[in-house]
């Protein structure tokens, strides 16, 4: 029986999924690691300011990327460890693979709540339509992703099962690179119409806005990609075990 088993593993194609799921994971320690670092940084530089909102905003994003990471690297040790070479644990969809998703869009949604409030900011004393229409696509990708956290829990029992959902996520996916995108030309926008004709505030609103157009243009990078990759071996992954 265990000669059988272990005979059918090479047909699974592991390297295009859990090789992949593991891939991201050693990925995303990495990039943890580089969090803790810009962590200790900013304590470090405002040791003296006290409990401050932003200061509770950082401890917030690293609780919740430390639990991130460590319910990926639950599932995986559940696939790849616990499970190895078992056929009917390859097929089960594990607590924390649901939970992660939960958690991912918590980050999510308190990341773009926290670029609301600084439009909010920087556009005070203007017009309040670009911070209303801000906020409220940020709550319309609330909305697509509490539908997409509530398919995974009430359709989602098996990998086969992700294909009843795929068009959930490519909306929630295309949603987040909507809203990236809709942020990242806001704060432009702002910064742009913000110039006072002194060279040297000048000088640093322009580098301000590079800064704003490279990160704006990362994230939403990275949103495409993962609907490419997500649209293109998601169907794969579930018909593969």
């Amino acid at each position: 029986m265990a000669s059988s088993t272990q005979d059918l593993i090479p047909y699974l194609q592991l390297a295009d999924t859990f090789g992949a799921l593991f891939i991201g994971v050693v990925l995303a320690a990495v990039l943890f690691g580089v969090t803790n670092v810009q962590v200790f940084i900013y304590f470090h530089s405002h040791s003296g300011a006290g409990v401050t909102f932003y200061k509770l905003v950082v401890i917030w994003f690293w609780i919740f990327d430390a639990l991130h990471l460590a319910l990926t690297v639950h599932y995986i040790y559940f696939y790849l460890v616990i499970n190895y070479a078992s056929i009917g644990g390859f097929t089960v969809v594990v607590w924390s693979f649901k939970l992660q998703l939960i958690v991912s869009v918590l980050i999510i949604f308190g990341e773009h709540l926290l670029y609301v409030h600084r439009i909010s900011i920087v556009s005070r004393g203007r017009s309040r339509a670009l911070p209303i229409m801000v906020g409220i696509a940020v709550l319309l990708a609330a909305g697509v992703a509490i539908a997409i956290v509530w398919r995974a829990y009430q359709e989602v029992h098996v990998i086969t099962d992700l294909v009843k959902i795929q068009w959930t996520v490519y909306m929630f996916l295309g949603t987040v690179a909507f809203v990236d995108i809709l942020i990242a030309s806001s704060i432009w926008y702002l910064l742009a119409t913000s110039r006072t004709g002194f060279s040297r505030t000048d000088l640093f609103i322009t580098k301000l806005m590079s800064y704003i157009i490279n990160t704006g243009c990362l994230t939403s990078i990275c949103s495409m990609i993962v609907i490419i990759t997500v649209s293109s071996h998601l169907l794969f992954w579930t018909y593969s075990l």
